[in-house]
């Protein structure tokens, strides 16, 4: 298989979704090991460092790419499969954000009242015990939680000649936050332009459905991943495969439109599958999907609608793809 590396210097940084330039071009089967920059753009490396004070509004969601896939064309459905998601280093950080979050007044949802205080959390990262430590900042309250790193922006270029800002989660991905695009993940996107033009970053070494407050333990990542194409079927929105699940992701604004994309979305996938007619698939989905939420905080929020592959009948997905890539990751990390 070919690996490409390729670590970005600022300047190689994409700020959006379509209207930046490739910075490489790679060919379906392609196995990457690329470097991402945290949310803050590496601005936030202590406790006293506060959002206001050193990020740059218009430095944020630094995304490594977009990578021409060759081939590509609308209409195509790009198979991105994240065999590895590693921090890139020993700490990551969390902060509160004047006017952003999902507990305060923002200027959505506009109130006579002040700002939540801006405070910074530094999460000091143990690789070994694959374990990251919350301190509390007003006592002396300390937890080690699991570490769960994850992606929080994966997507391509929309058509229309659209560029989105890197906060953005819509069709064609990008900042979803959802827990779910992890390590073993199979991430499924419709092409909209040639080539595709992908990015992925924002990366999470962990989070809680909603990212309540409006950012995970951020943090630089190394990502391993499998690009992949399969001519035609792309999928109206974003589509995840895990071993042990299918999963559909929509963002809208309010929270329940982003809801309903979601169940159509997969009342859909699981006519493809199954044969099934819409009502027959609307069905089954109510009587065994879960819904857990991604955000409640980006400018679109996202919603996830998750069902087991155990109370399913057997499939193959895009014809087994993701086993397929499973078994090259697995080569690969040999």
């Amino acid at each position: 298989m070919e690996t490409v590396e390729f670590t970005p210097t600022f300047d190689q940084y994409a700020w959006t979704f379509g209207g930046a330039e490739p910075a490489l071009r790679v060919r379906p089967g392609t196995a990457m090991r690329l470097w991402t920059e945290d949310a803050y753009s590496g601005r936030i490396r202590k406790a006293t460092d506060l959002p206001s004070a050193c990020v740059d509004m218009n430095y944020l969601n630094p995304q490594t790419g977009p990578f021409h896939v060759e081939g590509a064309e609308p209409g195509d459905t790009l198979v991105l499969h994240f065999v590895d998601l590693e921090p890139a280093r020993d700490w990551g950080v969390s902060t509160t954000i004047p006017f952003f979050g999902g507990l305060t007044g923002t200027d959505h949802t506009a109130l006579l009242q002040e700002p939540l205080p801006e405070i910074t959390w530094l999460y000091q990262v143990d690789a070994v015990k694959r374990a990251l430590t919350f301190e509390a900042a007003r006592s002396d309250f300390r937890l080690d939680l699991p570490l769960e790193p994850m992606l929080g922006t994966v997507g391509v270029a929309p058509g229309g000649r659209e560029a989105r800002s890197s906060l953005v989660p819509e069709r064609f991905g990008g900042n979803m936050d959802t827990p779910e695009m992890r390590a073993g993940a199979t991430c499924y996107l419709g092409v909209n332009v040639p080539g595709a033009l992908f990015s992925v970053g924002d990366g999470h070494y962990r989070q809680g459905e909603g990212e309540a407050c409006g950012t995970a333990v951020e943090g630089a990542m190394n990502v391993t991943l499998i690009v992949d194409l399969i001519k035609g079927g792309a999928p109206t929105w974003p589509r995840i495969e895990h071993d042990d699940a299918i999963i559909a992701v929509g963002s809208s604004r309010p929270l329940e439109d982003a809801w309903r994309i979601a169940q159509v979305e997969m009342v859909r996938w699981l006519g493809e599958l199954y044969g099934l007619d819409r009502m027959d698939a609307y069905q089954l989905l109510s009587q065994t999907a879960k819904a857990p939420i991604a955000n409640v905080v980006d400018t679109n929020y996202s919603s996830v609608v998750k069902i087991p592959k155990g109370l399913l009948p057997s499939s193959a997905a895009y014809d087994g793809i993701h086993r397929h890539l499973r078994e090259s990751a697995a080569a690969l990390r040999a």
